[in-house]
């Protein structure tokens, strides 16, 4: 246990950034997954609309540091280029 307030300080505040920065790559993944999840489905369209919101809360978990910049870039080249694949196997 810490024994100075400014380690108790610093321990609520690490807690409190946790939590935060849990939220933002909750989300995100979860978005992520329900691309991936619409694409298994062969719902190509879906996807499609759902990747400008995978996209926004990827690089605001970015700007917010809870990941690196090239993590979320990394996430969201991978997701697109998964439902480009899918649009060229349905059109052949």
């Amino acid at each position: 246990m810490a024994h100075t307030r400014s380690a108790r300080k610093r321990i609520r505040q690490a807690e409190k950034r946790r939590l935060l920065n849990r939220y933002h790559i909750s989300r995100m993944k979860t978005a992520i997954k329900r691309i991936n999840e619409a694409l298994k489905n062969k719902d190509v369209e879906t996807a499609e609309k759902l990747l400008p919101l995978a996209q926004k809360l990827a690089y605001r978990a970015a700007a917010k540091g809870a990941i690196h910049k090239n993590e979320a870039a990394r996430r969201i080249s991978r997701a697109a280029r998964k439902i480009n694949t899918a649009k060229q196997s349905l059109s052949q």
